[in-house]
């Protein structure tokens, strides 16, 4: 078995600080938090998507509501966690760490979605598949590399290009675009996937197939990543501890908060949505649909999922001013005490393949009633919420945008390594378009761009080609879904 000792991989080390090990961690946390809360990151989150986009309704939710609803679930866990550790914390090297692993989970929650470009997933989606279909035409790409390692590194390269990954991107920003100089063991919190994304997807027969089943960072900070597994004693393609933490906090919250938006929208009224959970958790849970498997505070005994769905709806019944907001509050309440008691103890319960990062999988999922709820509040979701005609519209114009940009800045992309070069030099060469469109890069981007060409790896013309598509992605994903819509606008326009 092997030996638990949190405290031993509790590090404060920085990527720019050398030092190791500080006793002073709590202090070191506490400059991460502030370096987080006041990033461009963070703020950006307030105009990003959640499910729907540009949405003039602030009660419903954007990216950085929601992470603050993931970090407030994330405090939760953590503080079940430990109160069900009581005396034996000690026995994992976790006494007297409570503090310091609280802010490490609420940090991460609130980080989780930094990389998700506009439009969320469906925004992921275009921008992979606007490189797919184009990334042929680029001049680094091309000609074939001359040695058969050269061609191997070209097919990576192209695959990851491919492969645009919000949380991959998140490790990007933290580390290289925005340099927050966070802990390593805060950056390894928000590391959810292991595989970099040069690397094919494992078979599901893999050990790590969980870990590992969408990109993790980028080939651009590989050696980023290689640091912070050393100084964090992180085996390639495993997670970090506190990482199934911060999964737990987001599964658990953004299920009801997708379906609380939903009604807030008008798409579905609570009693609809009442009916919906129940028939779809009996569907899950067919011989035990009206057992009683949770605990809900402030009721005496035991609860069935249906009871606790129609305890919220009798709530809203004796609301007089808002009967939808009271369904929830309840909802709430009943759902999210069983499901983090479940998280913490999940994480108790394996916590030698926690510790070692090789749990490969999410710890809701197994096959527990609470589990079943997860589920049903994310199939209801899936077939009431995002298939009507209002999401999928949203999604279509988010999907336009996003290539139209992309369209718009394609002839940076088709231009040869010294054309480019000189145009960044101000050179203008009779390209007259180019030349405007290199005017509109942001200069962090192009700094960014011109730090990682500086790292050149195999074939010079390849390296520079991938380090220009990264630019234009690291721009593209950068921008809030309503600056997408005014760039798209102005450029159509032009």
């Amino acid at each position: 078995m092997t030996l638990i000792n949190f405290a031993k991989r509790f590090s404060s080390r920085r990527p720019y600080s050398k030092a190791s090990a500080s006793p002073q961690l709590d202090a070191q946390l506490e400059s991460d938090r502030g370096r987080i809360i006041n990033s461009a990151a963070v703020r950006r989150l307030q105009q990003k998507t959640q499910v729907f986009p540009l949405e003039h309704n602030a009660a419903v939710r954007s990216r950085l509501t929601h992470s603050l609803e993931v970090q407030q679930t994330g405090r939760f866990i953590t503080r079940t966690l430990f109160d069900k550790l009581g005396a034996e914390a000690s026995r994992y090297g976790l006494a007297g760490s409570e503090r310091a692993t609280e802010s490490l989970v609420e940090m991460a929650c609130l980080m989780h979605d930094i990389g998700n470009p506009p439009f969320g997933h469906f925004g992921e989606a275009a921008i992979s598949r606007w490189f797919t279909e184009q990334i042929d035409q680029f001049p680094g790409f091309i000609a074939p590399s001359s040695s058969a390692e050269g061609q191997a590194l070209t097919q990576k390269l192209k695959r990851e290009l491919c492969s645009f990954e919000g949380n991959a991107q998140a490790i990007r920003l933290i580390s290289q675009l925005q340099k927050l100089n966070l802990t390593y063991l805060q950056s390894a919190c928000i590391l959810k996937y292991t595989r970099c994304a040069t690397d094919p997807r494992p078979d599901a027969q893999h050990p790590l197939s969980y870990l590992m089943k969408k990109p993790g960072y980028y080939f651009s900070e590989r050696q980023f990543v290689a640091e912070m597994q050393e100084t964090l004693e992180m085996r390639p393609g495993h997670r970090f501890p506190l990482t199934y933490l911060m999964e737990a906090a987001d599964d658990i919250s953004y299920c009801l908060a997708d379906l609380e938006d939903a009604i807030d929208k008008g798409i579905l009224s609570i009693r609809q949505l009442a009916q919906l959970l129940i028939e779809q958790f009996a569907r899950l849970r067919p011989l035990d649909a009206d057992e009683k498997h949770f605990y809900a505070p402030g009721r005496r005994s035991a609860s069935s999922f249906t009871d606790l769905v129609h305890y919220a709806l009798e709530r809203a019944d004796k609301e007089s001013i808002n009967k939808d907001h009271e369904f929830f509050v309840w909802l709430r309440v009943g759902l999210t005490h069983p499901l983090v008691q479940h998280a913490a103890q999940a994480f108790i319960d394996n916590i030698e393949a926690v510790y070692q990062g090789r749990l490969n999988r999410a710890l809701l999922e197994d096959d527990s009633p609470c589990h079943a709820i997860v589920s049903t509040l994310k199939k209801v979701a899936i077939r009431h919420v995002f298939s009507v005609d209002e999401v999928k519209t949203l999604e279509l114009q988010g999907y336009r945008i996003l290539t139209g940009l992309l369209d718009h800045y394609r002839p940076l992309l088709r231009l040869s390594r010294s054309q480019f070069g000189q145009l960044l030099e101000g050179k203008n060469q009779g390209l007259l378009l180019e030349g405007l469109l290199v005017r509109r890069l942001p200069n962090k981007h192009i700094k960014a761009y011109y730090q990682l060409y500086q790292q050149s790896v195999g074939d010079v013309d390849v390296w520079e080609s991938y380090c220009r598509c990264r630019l234009l992605q690291d721009m593209i994903s950068g921008m809030t879904d309503q600056y997408a819509l005014d760039e798209f606008k102005t450029l159509s326009v032009i």
